[in-house]
C-alpha cells in the first residue's frame, strides 16, 4: 500500500539528505508545443532554477504511429524561443526500449503483471453484459498465459488498500485500489504504455519532482504502483497544475482554440511577454504585480502557491502584457524585432521599403501596437504606392460626412501647399478650419487621415504627413477628392 509522506509546508525535503531537485519536461512529438505544454515547461523550469536544480527534457516518442520526428525540432525551437534552457542532452524514450522491457519482465517474474489475450471489443462486450462499470474485469488474471499474437501485459492491481500521494498543490490525493482496473503496461506490438515508461525513466533519470497538468492525475496511482512493484528507491514528489481554460471555462482545445506556441510567434508576440503571462496562469506574485522581469519571477515562484482552480487564458490580457513589453524596448530593438513583418506579406514591394523612413516613424508606432504583426498596418501608407483604403473608414468618414470631408480636403490642399512642412505647422494649418467653423478637431482631422493613410486610426497624423512629404500628401488628398466626387 502506497501512502503519502509527511513533509514541510513548502513541500521540500531535507536538502542535506536529498539529491538536488531534478525535474523533467516530457513532450510528445505528436503535435506542436501548445500553450498548456509551454506553461508546464515553464513551471518546471522555474522550480528547477528557483531550487538550484536541474531541468531536463525527455521526448516521449514510444507511440510510433502518431509521433512525427520533424516536430521534435519545432518543439525544441519553441522552448528556445521561450528562453527555457535545459540541462544536459534530451533523452528519447523510444531509445530506452530495452530498459522498459526489462521492467516488464521483472513485473511478470514477481507476479505483479500477467499476459492477457483479451481484445478491446471483448473487454467492452463483457462489461456491457454484466451491466457494471466499464473496464477490464480481470478475466486473464489467473490463466497463466504467455506471449502470443495480440497479447498485452497487464499490471495486477491490489484488490484492497489505497494508493495515495502528497500533491504539492492539492494536498493528499487517494485512490481506492478496488476501483482501479488491471491496466495495460505493454501493448500487443511490444511497446510500453505511457505510465510504465514514465515510472522506469523517472527512476533512471533521478527525477525528484513531477510537475504536470491535472489531466494526468489519474495516471499517478499507476506510476506509484509500478514503482512499488519494481522496488524503486527514493520518493517521487508530484504537483498537478490546474487546467488552462478558455472564456467558456472549457479546457483549451487544439480543434477549437489557438493553442500552438508557433501561432503566437507568428503573430508578433515577444517571448518575454509570453513567458511572463504564462507564469500568471495558476500562480501570482505575492505583491500582485504581474508584469515583472523573469529573474524576479524565479525568486518569487513557489510551486505550493499555485492555485487548484482552472486558469483562464485571456488573450486580451496577453496582448496587454505584450504591448507593455513592446513599449519597454529601445527604438533599435523595436526596429530589429519588427523587421520580419516589414518584409513578409506586406502590401508593398520589397524594394519600396526604406528602413531609414521606418526608423523615423518607429517611436510613433511603438506606442500604439500590441503585436509586432500590427506594425505594417501603421506604416503601409509610407511604402505602398497608394494607401490601402479601409472600406469601413471610407464609408463612415468620407461617404456619410461627404460635405464636410470635401470642404476639409479643399482647405487642406490650399493650406498645405505653402505652409511649413513640419508637424506643428501642418497641425496649425489644418485646425484653422476647425476654429473658423467651430467644429471638433477630430472631425477635421479624419478626412485627411483616411485620404492619406486609408484608415481612420493610426500613428499621429501630422508627424506622418511630415514623413510622407508635401508632394505625395497633396497628391493623395487630390486623389481622394476625385474618388469622393465620383
Amino acid at each position: 500500500m502506497t501512502q503519502p509522506t509527511k513533509r514541510g509546508p513548502d513541500g521540500t525535503i531535507d536538502p542535506v539528505n536529498t539529491p538536488v531537485a531534478r525535474v523533467r519536461f516530457a513532450p510528445s512529438p505528436t503535435g506542436y508545443l501548445h500553450i498548456g505544454g509551454a506553461r508546464t515547461a515553464l513551471f518546471n523550469w522555474l522550480f528547477a532554477r528557483q531550487q538550484g536544480g536541474e531541468f531536463v527534457l525527455r521526448i516521449e516518442d514510444t507511440d510510433a504511429e502518431r509521433s512525427r520526428p520533424e516536430l521534435i525540432d519545432i518543439i525544441f525551437r519553441s522552448l528556445e524561443w521561450l528562453g527555457l534552457d535545459w540541462d544536459g542532452t534530451p533523452v528519447h524514450q523510444s531509445e530506452r526500449g530495452a530498459m522498459h522491457l526489462a521492467a516488464v519482465e521483472k513485473l511478470l517474474g514477481n507476479g505483479s503483471a500477467y499476459w492477457c489475450s483479451c481484445a478491446p471489443d471483448e473487454v467492452k462486450a463483457r462489461a456491457e453484459a454484466r451491466g457494471g462499470t466499464p473496464g477490464y474485469d480481470g478475466f486473464c488474471r489467473d490463466r497463466a498465459l504467455g506471449p502470443g499474437d495480440g497479447h498485452v501485459v497487464r499490471f495486477r492491481v491490489p484488490d484492497t488498500g489505497i494508493t495515495a500521494f502528497d500533491d504539492l498543490i492539492r494536498g493528499t490525493v487517494s485512490f481506492e485500489n478496488a476501483v482501479l482496473e488491471d491496466f495495460v503496461i505493454l501493448r500487443s506490438n511490444g511497446t510500453p504504455m505511457f505510465h510504465l515508461a514514465n515510472a522506469v525513466d523517472d527512476a533512471d533519470q533521478g527525477i525528484t519532482h513531477v510537475i504536470r497538468g491535472e489531466d494526468l492525475i489519474n495516471v499517478t496511482p499507476k506510476v506509484l504502483l509500478i514503482r512499488e512493484a519494481l522496488s524503486t528507491p527514493g520518493e517521487l514528489i508530484f504537483a498537478h497544475l490546474p487546467l488552462i481554460v478558455n472564456e467558456k471555462r472549457q479546457k483549451l482545445s487544439k480543434r477549437r482554440d489557438d493553442v500552438s506556441v508557433g501561432d503566437y510567434i507568428d503573430r508578433g508576440y515577444l517571448s518575454e511577454a509570453m513567458v511572463n503571462y504564462l507564469a500568471t496562469l495558476g500562480w501570482g506574485p505575492p505583491d500582485g504585480i504581474e508584469i515583472r522581469p523573469l529573474a524576479e519571477i524565479v525568486d518569487l515562484f513557489r510551486i505550493t502557491d499555485v492555485n487548484k482552480s482552472g486558469a483562464f487564458f485571456d488573450v486580451k490580457k496577453l496582448q496587454h502584457f505584450n504591448g507593455e513589453y513592446i513599449r519597454n524596448l529601445s527604438i533599435p530593438q523595436f526596429v530589429s524585432k519588427s523587421t520580419r513583418w516589414l518584409y513578409e506579406d506586406t502590401p508593398w514591394e520589397t524594394d519600396r521599403f526604406d528602413i531609414a523612413t521606418f526608423e523615423v516613424m518607429a517611436p510613433l508606432v511603438q506606442e500604439r501596437v500590441k503585436l509586432l504583426s500590427e506594425v505594417p498596418g501603421y506604416v503601409d501608407f509610407l511604402f505602398a504606392p497608394e494607401p490601402v483604403i479601409d472600406d469601413e473608414s471610407w464609408q463612415k468618414v468620407m461617404v456619410k460626412g461627404a460635405e464636410l470631408a470635401d470642404a476639409v480636403l479643399d482647405h487642406a490642399i490650399a493650406k498645405f501647399a505653402d505652409c511649413g512642412w513640419n508637424a506643428a505647422s501642418l497641425e496649425a494649418a489644418l485646425f484653422s478650419y476647425a476654429e473658423q467653423h467651430e467644429i471638433s478637431k477630430g472631425k477635421v482631422q479624419a478626412p485627411v487621415r483616411v485620404s492619406v493613410t486609408g484608415r481612420s486610426v493610426g500613428p499621429p497624423l501630422f508627424e506622418s504627413l511630415e514623413v510622407l512629404g508635401r508632394d505625395e500628401t497633396l497628391r493623395r488628398i487630390a486623389s481622394a477628392k476625385v474618388r469622393l466626387q465620383g
